[in-house]
């Protein structure tokens, strides 16, 4: 027998939000960008109204200069869509590890008033999924006074901590938007391809991967051809898992935690990975205060941890958030997953990144940018690979650490990178 179900319009459900509330945003392919152009539109009606998410995609409509009164951005991760609000001033940032953003719920240090969420039609039981994007959206619906549900066929239905029943619901509305999707293949070129041999060196078989998000970890999943039995613990995974899937490369046998399956918080890739998702019970969708605990995550064997940086400096010091002052993205979950691989039997912690940017200035730096955000410390820095090869720092004094890391810097960075060595350690 299902569950009988009644929509409403987007402007009747959004006459549930008031001055003053804090709203909840569901991010990533899931972000509800229908409901995002129409809850504009009450910015007539809305004053000081607190927008909260991590990475959204599309258009925001909300950030327009007319409604600044009306909508206040206070993100919790920095994304492409806001980056420019955030550092001309027009919206807020909260640096905090992924892990943490589930306790800032629950402990009332940003209660929620509404949560807005995009889901799949409700099941005969009356239960929704909201899909490939759990992570931080099953805490806040959790604990929102209210919750507004954009209900949409598009939306995969997902295994694990992602189910919501329709009693939940305040309101819901009927859409068939396409998830938002995204290419990270595209970008990979033959420096990240080289970065991605090294890493693949790195993982033994029987390894529990995670993954960042970019060019470089999708390269890693290219090298990985040779490997057997990997296992896969993850805050987040694109298509470049499907293939090692599919080959029975990824088996996820030897985990210690939930074996044969695949655990992620979030997924973001194209219509291609959503569809493999879909009601597929290898795949685990879980919350990401459980995904991204070290503690949770050290339980695992040799967990690799692979993800990317703007900047290291000398001594180990990680810049993965800003550029100098320029808030480029957030904390997110590297932390969280450097520290657990660094406390798994056999873990290693990975940071890769291209050795220069792409206007050729040196990612491997005497000192940070001025401004810029430490995300991990000199302390948490294990490995660091470069198209030149691994600097392994764990236990390297401060001056071992600054040779070994110049040997994987760019050749014609090298020569100034001595100079600032010699002038700081008196050592080259």
């Amino acid at each position: 027998m299902r569950i009988p179900v009644s929509y409403m319009s987007c402007d009747e459900a959004l006459q549930i939000i008031k001055s003053g509330d804090r709203v909840f945003i569901q991010g990533s392919a899931q972000t509800p960008t229908n409901m995002l152009r129409h809850l504009a539109e009450h910015g007539d009606r809305l004053r000081d109204v607190e927008l909260v998410f991590i990475s959204v995609l599309g258009e925001v409509f909300v950030d327009k200069p007319g409604l600044a009164d009306s909508f206040k951005i206070n993100a919790l991760f920095v994304s492409e869509p806001i980056r420019k609000d955030v550092n001309e001033g027009r919206a807020d940032y909260v640096p905090v590890f992924l892990s943490e953003i589930p306790e800032l719920f629950k402990r009332n240090v940003l209660p929620i008033d509404v949560a807005i969420v995009q889901v799949s039609p409700p099941d005969k039981h009356g239960y929704c999924s909201m899909g490939v994007s759990v992570d931080v959206a099953r805490s806040a619906v959790n604990t929102a006074k209210k919750v507004i549900a954009q209900v949409n066929p598009n939306v995969p239905r997902t295994h694990g901590d992602g189910l919501i029943h329709t009693k939940r619901f305040s309101a819901m509305v009927y859409s068939e938007d396409l998830l938002h999707e995204a290419s990270f293949g595209s970008r990979v070129g033959p420096d990240e391809l080289k970065i991605g041999e090294h890493v693949a060196n790195l993982i033994e078989d029987r390894s529990t991967l995670q993954m960042g998000i970019g060019a470089i970890p999708d390269a890693v999943l290219r090298c990985l051809q040779n490997h057997k039995d990997l296992g896969v613990h993850t805050e987040m995974l694109s298509d470049g898992i499907i293939e090692l899937f599919d080959k029975d490369i990824v088996t996820n046998k030897y985990k210690t935690i939930h074996p044969n399956k695949i655990v992620t918080g979030f997924a973001l890739g194209s219509r291609k990975l959503y569809d493999y998702i879909d009601d597929n019970p290898a795949f685990a969708f879980l919350d990401i205060d459980y995904v991204n605990d070290p503690h949770v995550i050290k339980r695992n064997p040799k967990v690799v941890a692979i993800n990317s940086a703007i900047e290291v400096d000398l001594t180990g010091q990680i810049c993965s958030d800003s550029i100098g002052t320029y808030q480029y993205s957030g904390v997110g979950g590297q932390m969280d997953f450097l520290r657990g691989a660094a406390l798994s039997m056999g873990g290693k912690p990975i940071i890769a990144l291209p050795s220069r940017t792409n206007k050729g200035t040196s990612r491997i730096v005497p000192f940070l940018h001025s401004g810029a955000g430490v995300v991990a410390t000199r302390a948490h820095a294990h490995y660091i690979v470069t198209e030149h090869g691994v600097a392994y720092l764990y236990g390297k004094n401060l001056r071992q650490r600054a040779k070994t890391l110049i040997d994987i810097a760019h050749p014609d960075d090298k020569e100034q990178l001595e100079k600032a060595c010699f002038e700081r350690f008196k050592v080259f």
